[in-house]
């Protein structure tokens, strides 16, 4: 009996070690199961049962039990019976994790948002565009890429190509089509990084000015300016780590205010010489964006009166911290044609339909190599400078997300290609070789 009650003592203790050990994992998993059902369920408008098998399905997050109140709009989710988080869905900003219990009823302001034209075809309006053949695609090609991005292994949930702003190709997998909205992750940056170039082009800030933060004027830190931010070049400490308690998980899954973890953070090398991607940066970002405008109305309309509706990105909604800021590192929704038509105003310089959004030179701004990036990163958007994607132009650029999220820019070719996912492993560069040698350039 002894030798039992050592045993079921050892086992107790081990198991007591594990928990303790493992419980701020615990944070990650119901916390990321949480919020991930609270957008998709009353953001995207998917059921419960489909979120849970095709968005929480992976490990650990598919070890979270989830429950949905529909009519508080609650989503919430318990590891393991351990550690339980709830993410409310807020209309206009979208879902976040809860804190604090008052958090359910906390007053909010809403972006004010406008309507997309119904009259006007795609890519400038919702209407259907007009049937156009061009002599110089091979559509039996063409179709056969996208058989290749749509076998099982890849998971692509919705994939686009658009030549000379037509739909030469379209495709969704079973339960997703044109009117579902789908997370960008990581591509909601170059969403941030463009209202910077709008508010530029408007001659109300200069990203080559010393960044605005207070807390920094006493230290080294006040010599880090704004492109510096931009192009990940801060010289800042951040650690990217989404499989530990991180800066990057604290920030998601901690805080009220996303855009402070970053500011808190000294130097461990030198603006301009010292590349490291932080979704930290792209926040604090967001927070010097916020205080560009005298209120906060202000800055919750700018992104859509000035970008996201104003080039018909309408079903768009860009989710926002407790506090009321933008988490312009990874939270935009979108539907696949709306994440095109982004890609498309980039193509077009920021011309939109005869409207110029941001200056020409800001295209031209955001894919000059970052240094000490490899030729590998611009101003909060991804080049193909150094030849990653060998078989692709080196001119290509894109915005670029968790899980295999991608807005492909290739303006030699005329085309933008939309790739959105569950997995980066995806051979992306057989994809768009076979995409491009569709299409024989004139």
């Amino acid at each position: 009996m002894k030798i039992v009650k050592r045993t079921l003592l050892l086992i107790a203790v081990i198991i007591t070690i594990a928990v303790i050990y493992n419980y701020p994992k615990l944070n990650i998993l119901s916390g990321y199961s949480a919020k991930n059902m609270a957008s998709s369920v009353f953001l995207a408008e998917r059921t419960l049962a489909f979120t849970d098998t095709t968005d929480n399905n992976f490990s650990p997050v598919n070890l979270a039990t989830d429950y949905v109140n529909r009519e508080k709009k609650i989503a919430t989710s318990s590891a393991f019976g351990l550690l339980t988080r709830k993410a409310i869905y807020r209309k206009g900003l979208g879902a976040v994790l809860m804190l604090d219990k008052s958090d359910a009823t906390a007053a909010y302001l809403v972006p004010k948002r406008a309507k997309g034209s119904n009259n006007i075809s795609f890519p400038f309006g919702n209407a259907p565009q007009k049937d156009t053949i061009f002599t110089n695609v091979d559509y039996k090609k063409l179709q056969k890429a996208i058989d290749f991005l749509f076998e099982e292994k890849n998971q692509t949930r919705a994939g686009i190509v658009i030549y000379k702003n037509q739909i030469i190709a379209e495709r969704y997998a079973d339960g997703f089509d044109k009117t579902s909205k789908l997370l960008g992750w990581s591509m909601t940056k170059s969403i941030t990084s463009t209202i910077f170039g709008i508010l530029q082009s408007q001659g109300k800030i200069n990203v080559q000015d010393k960044a605005p933060v207070k807390s920094w004027q006493n230290d080294d830190r006040k010599n880090i300016t704004i492109h510096n931010l931009l192009q990940m070049n801060s010289g800042l400490a951040w650690d990217e780590n989404y499989n530990e308690i991180s800066d990057a998980t604290r920030m998601l899954f901690l805080e009220r205010n996303m855009t402070k973890e970053q500011e808190k953070k000294q130097l461990v090398g030198k603006p301009n010489q010292t590349w490291n991607y932080s979704s930290g940066t792209s926040n604090l970002l967001s927070g010097i964006l916020r205080q560009q405008f005298k209120t906060h109305q202000e800055y919750l309309d700018f992104w859509y009166t000035n970008l996201i509706d104003k080039i018909g990105m309408n079903s768009m909604t860009v989710e926002a911290d407790l506090d009321g800021n933008y988490v312009g590192s990874s939270y935009a929704w979108a539907t696949a044609r709306d994440w095109a038509k982004f890609g498309l105003l980039y193509l077009h310089r920021g011309n939109w339909n005869g409207t110029q959004i941001f200056e020409e030179t800001w295209t031209d701004y955001v894919v000059k190599p970052t240094p000490t990036s490899d030729g590998w990163y611009g101003a909060h958007f991804w080049l193909n400078s150094s030849g990653r994607y060998p078989d692709v132009s080196k001119k290509m650029f894109f915005a670029s997300g968790y899980q295999g999220q991608n807005v492909y820019i290739l303006p030699d070719e005329e085309l933008v290609i939309v790739r959105l996912g569950l997995t980066k492993n995806a051979d992306q560069n057989e994809f768009l070789k076979r995409v491009v040698s569709a299409i024989k350039q004139k």
